[in-house]
């Protein structure tokens, strides 16, 4: 297999520093030609999957608006230009939680949207919290601190309760992160 080339591209929306709608017109690896391939540019963010004890995790209750519902996710937060993703999950950590984390472990990243691209998600491990400051979240959001026990989280993601795919990831990532520790 190869990747496909893209043989034309035109932006159509720019909705700086949201996101960039775009028309490719690309060659597929047995030559055919598709002129109205649509992808989509969006900002990188960081999920922190924080382990506040051995048996617990800090997650956040909040409403997600492309989710259209009030959900539990996790610590998470957009890159800002030029900001590595490990410093930018540091950040979004102690304004979303007030902790700071004394360990700090890359999962991975992941594109959003394997068809579309949509950004990539990079998630991370933490542990070892400590309470540095008061939450102080972004002016459009309204959350509230809990915190799960691991083995409740399995069901809580198979219920729905975890609505969107950054936090969806990051957990199942941070329970396989706490199995592979405990095997250590």
């Amino acid at each position: 297999m190869k990747s496909w080339e893209i043989l034309a591209r035109k932006e159509l929306v720019d909705a700086s520093p949201w996101l960039k709608l775009y028309k490719e017109t690309v060659r597929r690896e047995d030559g055919t030609i598709i002129s109205d391939y649509y992808t989509i540019d969006q900002r990188d963010f960081a999920v922190i999957f924080a382990q506040i004890s051995d048996d617990e995790i800090l997650c956040i209750r909040h409403y997600k608006h492309g989710a259209k519902r009030v959900n539990l996710g996790l610590p998470a937060g957009y890159l800002e230009p030029g900001e590595s993703p490990v410093a930018a999950a540091k950040r979004e950590l102690l304004e979303e939680t007030g902790f700071v984390a004394q360990e700090w472990q890359r999962l991975g990243a992941y594109v959003v949207d394997g068809n579309r691209g949509c950004g990539n998600v990079h998630v991370f491990f933490a542990r070892h919290l400590v309470k540095k400051q008061e939450p102080n979240p972004d002016d459009l959001e309204t959350i509230s601190l809990e915190t799960i026990r691991l083995d409740d989280l399995p069901a809580l993601l198979l219920n729905g309760e975890i609505a969107t795919l950054g936090a969806a990831i990051g957990i199942s990532l941070g329970l396989l992160k706490v199995k592979q520790n405990n095997k250590e």
